[in-house]
């Protein structure tokens, strides 16, 4: 376990998924789910090399089929610590035999973290570094505990996004699917109100850039916690009425296949695709308060 501090945050970071563990502010007050299974037991995990899932766990690499977990294997894979210092740290992931007959390509997949003031700074770097064109998708799913939220009690609380109009997302399904199928998402002035009832279809999906911010507010409207990003879709989940006090912000850059894709795995919906010692590089932003 690695962990960052400054005078605002203490957070920490495993190296098995190089997933956040944990946001604690000065005064010890946690913002990050702290992975009960009985719920979920999970805290922050990395999608890649796929972003939800493949139809059957199956996808095609010129003909030849593969086989991928949901959300993929970055998630439940030990990363090597390459960097560390006080409010920086940065880990690493490559191919090897295991993956390689997952998902056929060569690459390095690093993750940092950063901290600046009250914010958190994540960054992905996908590196291509292979022979022939790669294609991946990468995402987050970090989980914030609601706020005024108890485990075992109906969830309920608000989001709001930095787009005061119409919301659209895609057709989804509670077992995880979904189609290309565009539905309004309830909101009011950039503000949506969520409860059980409103992860019924598992993930509610914001596609096609419509927002750059979402915020988790408290009961007098103050964002606890706010995610900051630039990618195609941002998804909000928590598990349909179990009782789960926490909220997923998710940034993606990819999307699972659509109910009945058989297609080629680089003719993917939101694929993204790399040539040989090309690289892509994102980051997404945590902001705990205002």
């Amino acid at each position: 376990m690695v962990e960052l501090q400054n005078e605002h945050l203490t957070i920490q970071i495993a190296e098995m998924g190089a997933e956040l563990q944990s946001i604690k502010d000065n005064e010890g007050h946690e913002y990050l789910w702290q992975a009960d299974p009985e719920f979920w037991p999970r805290h922050s995990p990395i999608l890649f090399p796929i972003v939800c899932s493949v139809n059957d766990d199956t996808y095609y690499v010129d003909g030849k089929p593969y086989h991928l977990p949901r959300h993929g294997f970055a998630r439940d894979t030990e990363f090597t610590l390459i960097a560390e210092g006080k409010t920086k740290v940065t880990l690493a992931l490559h191919e090897n035999e295991e993956t390689l007959a997952k998902y056929p390509f060569p690459f390095n997949l690093a993750v940092s973290y950063r901290l600046n003031g009250n914010k958190i700074h994540v960054v992905w770097h996908v590196e291509n570094t292979g022979t022939r064109e790669m294609h991946f998708q990468i995402g987050g799913h970090p989980a914030f505990n609601a706020p005024g939220c108890k485990a075992g009690e109906p969830l309920k609380g608000v989001l709001r996004v930095d787009q005061r109009g119409k919301l659209k997302g895609l057709k989804s399904y509670i077992d995880g699917s979904h189609e290309m199928t565009e539905i309004e998402v309830p909101s009011q002035e950039g503000l949506i109100p969520f409860d059980d009832e409103f992860f019924a279809a598992d993930s509610v999906k914001l596609h096609d850039c419509q927002t750059t911010e979402a915020s988790l507010l408290d009961a007098d409207g103050k964002a606890v916690v706010t995610l900051s990003y630039k990618c195609p879709v941002i998804a909000f989940w928590s598990p349909y009425k179990k009782g789960a006090p926490f909220v997923c912000i998710e940034p993606w850059y990819g999307l699972g296949d659509p109910r009945g894709f058989k297609g080629e795995f680089k003719d993917k919906v939101l694929m993204n695709h790399l040539l040989p010692g090309a690289s892509f590089m994102s980051e997404y932003v945590i902001t705990i308060g205002e």
